[in-house]
């Protein structure tokens, strides 16, 4: 172990909870750190297009460059390597290998995943790839309005199955859909993402068309591929503030649906929840025969996503969240709890595949001190989500893999460069990567797990 952290025989038991064949890896994805925008026949996507509208992003930047992660992928594998990553998560960008979302493909946007591909296995890091991680090919949204659009589900599932029959072979698991939540809500809602919508009606259709497109592009890669399949999720559970309250109940219960039980329901129980159903009325999707039937395929895994949890407070004001281990820069509680509670619950409820935590870590305003990165404050997230996920094991729950968000400090969406996610600090005017504090204490922690101990 290294001198960052004071206990290594506490982290020692804490490691011997999870699985000898446990994956310890860490995420990213394409928009969010390739740059090379306009490179080698890569076409613009939604958020190309989002980040030149002024305003949307709160520090004018956009992805043109991001953390040059197309040109530099061999660096960044060996930095996984020298962290003793087990397993990396990336995201294909749809624009870069089919520029206009149908059609022709592009050669050299799928020989750049080839090669980090290659890179990768040569380095003892099984790939994990995602297809979808919000970057639709902006062609799609100019001549179908995209995801409102049921037209682009079978182009999905065509590009899936593509991916699939070039890499399934390699690729150690492909999720179709990254956090439909947030393409839904953040995308067509709220007009906080690409493309900047506001309708509810929309964002509900959306959401629609998302878990329709998951369930025929896997099965389109059924029919290529032996690769474990499946979707990843983003869950925030949420807790009334008021137990005593019946209006904090109720509100919290909606708020569950439409975060929750709206994505789960659907995927693993072939129906959407009722109360949910009724809550939206009018703009309620409009669903065809065997919709559901195609939503609900079966799966290899299920990736959760956590960060936080909600905190309902109907009362005016509302009641804050107590935050009682404090907040991360982006502003959300710290609160491990929920992990352990929610992988339970959902276990219970729906009886899941194995489940990968494919998203968990903290925005942290970190500096750069004497050629360091203090980060206590992610080295104490971390460990403490990592103590509420050995709880969860142990009380039964199937979880299979750990990918620290996010490998790299990157693009927060429409934050821009302003918030650090990264266990390497990046200095965007030189691209010079930096081992964080954090960094080092979670390649000794993995040390430690594949010790056994």
């Amino acid at each position: 172990m290294n001198a960052i952290d004071p206990n290594p025989s506490a982290l020692s038991d804490l490691s011997r909870v999870f699985r000898t064949d446990f994956q310890w890896g860490s995420a990213t994805s394409a928009a969010q750190i390739e740059g090379a925008a306009a490179l080698d026949g890569k076409g613009p996507s939604i958020w190309d297009r989002f980040c030149a509208e002024p305003g949307r992003i709160n520090d004018g930047s956009n992805i043109a460059i991001a953390c040059d992660h197309y040109h530099r992928y061999k660096n960044d594998v060996a930095l996984m390597k020298w962290m003793g990553l087990q397993a990396y998560r990336f995201s294909i960008a749809w624009p870069r290998v089919q520029p206009l979302g149908r059609g022709t493909w592009n050669e050299a946007g799928f020989a750049f995943y080839d090669r980090l591909i290659d890179e990768l296995l040569a380095a003892g890091i099984k790939p994990h790839a995602t297809l979808y991680h919000w970057d639709l090919p902006a062609a799609l949204h100019d001549e179908f309005d995209g995801w409102p659009s049921r037209q682009i589900v079978p182009l999905f599932a065509d590009y899936a199955a593509e991916v699939a029959r070039r890499f399934g072979d390699r690729l150690e698991s492909i999720s179709t859909l990254n956090e439909p939540w947030c393409v839904a809500t953040l995308g067509y809602e709220t007009a906080q993402f690409a493309p900047g919508q506001t309708s509810r009606a929309t964002a509900a259709q959306v959401s629609h068309h998302l878990l329709l497109a998951h369930g025929e592009a896997i099965k389109a890669m059924r029919a290529v591929t032996k690769c474990k399949l499946g979707i990843v999720l983003n869950h925030t559970p949420a807790f009334p503030a008021d137990n005593l309250r019946e209006d904090d109940r109720r509100a919290a219960r909606i708020d569950d649906g439409l975060n929750v039980r709206w994505y789960m329901d659907p995927v693993f129980r072939g129906q959407y929840p009722a109360d949910i159903i009724e809550h939206l009325g009018e703009d309620a999707p409009k669903i065809e025969e065997g919709d559901l039937a195609a939503i609900q395929q079966p799966l290899d895994f299920l990736g959760v996503n956590f960060y936080t949890r909600s905190f309902i407070s109907t009362q005016s004001p509302a009641l804050p969240a107590p935050g009682k281990q404090g907040f991360t820069d982006m502003g959300w509680e710290i609160y491990p709890k929920a992990l352990t509670q929610h992988l339970v619950r959902i276990t219970r409820e729906y009886s899941p595949p194995p489940i990968f935590i494919t998203e968990n870590g903290m925005a942290n305003a970190d500096t750069v001190v004497d050629g360091k990165v203090p980060d206590v404050e992610r080295i104490a997230y971390l460990r403490s989500h990592l103590q509420a996920l050995a709880s969860a094991v142990e009380l039964g729950v199937d979880v299979r893999g750990y990918f620290y968000w996010s490998l790299l400090d990157n693009f927060e969406w429409n934050s821009g460069y302003t918030k650090r996610f990264g266990l390497f600090h990046v200095d965007y005017a030189t691209q010079e990567r930096l081992a964080k504090d954090s960094a080092h204490w979670y390649r000794g922690f993995i040390e430690t797990a594949k010790a056994g101990g």
